[in-house]
């Protein structure tokens, strides 16, 4: 029976050639299916079964990017255009008007001659307008302000490595706005070598040196209470052997009624400068927005002794005070370098006046004016 069968099918297979091949693919098809889900399944058991894959560390560490700078500085916006609404409404520019203008300019932290050039602006040439008229006035006006200190571009970097002083008293953010500022230039292919030169706090030279993991950039430190200026020395020589791009030094956050401590400062810039010719390049100091008024003050005092070059404002997120940025612009005319608004390193951004006077009165004014 079993032989008459293979017969039958030896038959059938020689009247119909074409039919084995036919019948072929499916059933290739069908191994291969098997095949590879056995695979599949290996693979999977392979992994421990509390463990799930990870996701790409960079896409789940990296913080949201993007956002407006409206978006951060709320505080400042409705500490003085929300105000400034407030009190205008619809209401027609008069004396008692003015008066209560005058007022509020004076609690928004930009200072008094600052203040009282904006009011003197409004009194000229909105009187007898309207709200919308004195909120285009005080736009136009702060815009001119802050475009005098705007940057006209970046500083152009030293043939060899370009040396940045940093300045600032504790608290404001100094060391953090050191550590963004590495991670900026190093994002831009320069190397970066740090000096720890705060030798008064462990806690300021240890804080430098975790930014300096975070970023892959070597820290030039010295011994708890050494001299700050030689620290500061061996840096600019460390850089200058490693042939490193740029070379940022950290300094004591020195409160500026300490005027011993103050005048420290002006010895390192002189030292900084024997270890290279005109040196340092620039000279940053890095400000507090929470501060308001006294961030003017801090600013003459380092001024006078370091001749700084350029201003860091931070903290304008967290704030109802950041119009004193507009105050530093006015009173001191110093180029303002940086803003900070948050605690991610792309947080520490070029400053626009365009970019920032926008965040202050969008949503505020008619279209036609913003």
């Amino acid at each position: 029976m079993e032989q008459s069968l293979i017969a039958i099918l030896e038959a059938w297979a020689i009247r119909n050639p074409l039919l084995p091949v036919l019948l072929m693919g499916p059933i290739a098809l069908a191994v291969a299916g098997v095949i590879g889900s056995g695979l599949r399944s290996g693979r999977r058991s392979a992994v421990a079964p509390d463990r799930k894959p990870a996701a790409p560390a960079a896409l789940a560490a990296k913080p949201p990017t993007g956002a407006r700078l409206r978006d951060r500085m709320g505080l400042t916006r409705e500490n003085l255009v929300g105000r400034l609404g407030q009190l205008l409404g619809g209401r027609t520019v008069d004396a008692a008007l003015l008066d209560q203008l005058e007022a509020l300019l004076f609690e928004a932290d930009l200072g008094v001659q600052t203040a009282d050039s904006l009011l003197a602006t409004v009194r000229a040439e909105a009187r007898g307008g309207d709200a919308e008229a004195v909120k285009g006035i005080l736009r136009a006006a702060i815009l001119e302000k802050l475009r005098r200190v705007e940057p006209a571009a970046e500083p152009a970097a030293a043939e060899g490595t370009h040396v940045i002083l940093v300045l600032g008293v504790n608290g404001a953010g100094k060391t953090t706005s050191i550590g963004k500022l590495a991670a900026r230039y190093l994002a831009n292919g320069r190397s970066v070598i740090l000096g720890a030169c705060d030798t008064f706090r462990a806690a300021a030279s240890e804080q430098l040196q975790v930014w300096g993991e975070r970023t892959g950039c070597e820290v030039i430190a010295g011994a708890p209470g050494g001299d700050p200026s030689a620290v500061a020395f061996d840096t600019v020589k460390a850089a200058i052997a490693r042939n490193i791009d740029v070379a940022i030094i950290d300094t004591a956050g020195r409160l500026q009624t300490k005027r011993p401590l103050m005048e420290e400062l002006g010895k390192m810039v002189r030292v900084i400068g024997k270890g290279l010719a005109d040196a340092p390049h620039e000279v940053l100091l890095v400000l507090d927005a929470t501060t308001g008024q006294n961030a003017i003050s801090q600013a003459r005092l380092f001024t006078e002794v370091a001749g700084v070059t350029g201003l860091v404002l931070t903290k304008l997120d967290g704030t109802a005070k950041g119009g004193v940025l507009i105050g530093l612009a006015d009173a001191l005319g110093i180029p303002v370098r940086f803003v900070g608004v948050g605690e991610a390193a792309e947080d520490l951004r070029d400053f626009s006046a365009d970019e920032f006077v926008d965040a202050l009165f969008e949503g505020a004014i008619g279209a036609e004016l913003a």
